[in-house]
């Protein structure tokens, strides 16, 4: 499975593209930064960003892309970007038709170094040794995408076994016109049930 890993921002948004042959045996297939300047027009900096993902999904073919959710911080203005920016590699997947999967920064943290306070010099450090690299990948945003891909790759399988037992429960669940009890299996030798 290919995953690419998105950390999205809008002067610098992390690409990286990993393959997973085991659970356990994930290759680096590319890695990149877009960049674009802060003195841009908004419009032509979320172009430059759709043109270059773009590219990506078309050349590399992913399986899935694993994207950063946005949350939260004390700068607004950042926020803002990297939701601009999430919007416009949630479209480019959808083009495509390319399921997206969203995980939390502490969530990608946990799953690449066992922490979900880990600091980004952790997160690089673990993405080095578990991809076998030999340089770490620089800057921190190429680090921190192919961190959100060995995430995903690691945990999705898991994630959508999850989701797809909650669905089949709710199917089971809204196909009865009324709960019923559990009850143990009879044997030969128990006597009837009543049917209140």
């Amino acid at each position: 499975m290919r995953v690419l890993g998105v950390d999205p921002g809008l002067t610098r948004c992390g690409l990286g593209l990993v393959q997973g042959r085991h659970p356990r045996q994930l290759e680096l297939l590319a890695v990149d930064v877009v960049r674009t300047g802060p003195d841009t027009d908004l419009g032509e900096r979320l172009l430059a960003v759709d043109v270059a993902v773009s590219r990506w999904l078309d050349e590399h073919t992913p399986d899935a892309v694993a994207l950063e959710r946005v949350f939260s911080q004390h700068n607004v203005r950042t926020v803002m970007g990297t939701a601009q920016v999430s919007g416009v590699i949630l479209a480019a997947a959808a083009r495509r038709g390319i399921p997206v999967a969203l995980h939390t920064p502490s969530e990608v943290k946990a799953a690449v170094t066992g922490s979900g306070r880990a600091d980004k010099e952790q997160v690089t450090n673990m993405v080095t040794r578990i991809l076998s690299l030999s340089s770490k990948p620089r800057p921190a945003d190429a680090a921190d995408a192919l961190a959100l891909a060995i995430c995903h790759l690691w945990r999705g399988p898991a994630a959508a076994r999850i989701e797809a037992a909650k669905l089949k429960v709710a199917a089971a669940v809204a196909g009865r016109a009324a709960p019923t009890r559990w009850q143990p299996p009879r044997r030969a030798t128990d006597p009837p049930r009543s049917s209140k």
